[in-house]
C-alpha cells in the first residue's frame, strides 16, 4: 500500500448537504480535492465515505495526516 500524497496545506472548507454522501479522498491524487475522483486506482488506499445527518459546513483534511478523517485536526501544522 502506498502512502497518502499532501495534497494541501491547510483545510478545504465545504458546506454539505443532509443525506448525501461524500467521498473523501485518502490518497491525496485526486484532482477534485478534498472528494475522490478515482485516481487512487492501484494504490491501496480507498476513498473514506461520509453522510452528514444535517447540513453544516465541515474542513476536511488535506493533507491526509489527520488523526480524524476525513477532518482537519491541524497535522498540516507540523509539515515541513
Amino acid at each position: 500500500m502506498e502512502k497518502p500524497i499532501v495534497a494541501g496545506k491547510g483545510p478545504i472548507v465545504m458546506e454539505l448537504t443532509a443525506g448525501e454522501t461524500y467521498y473523501w479522498c485518502r490518497c491525496g491524487r485526486s484532482k477534485t480535492q478534498p472528494l475522490c475522483d478515482g485516481s487512487h486506482a492501484g494504490t491501496g488506499l480507498t476513498p473514506m465515505a461520509y453522510t452528514p445527518s444535517g447540513a453544516m459546513k465541515v474542513r476536511f483534511c488535506a493533507c491526509k495526516q489527520t488523526s480524524k478523517p476525513p477532518f482537519c485536526d491541524g497535522a498540516h501544522l507540523d509539515l515541513k
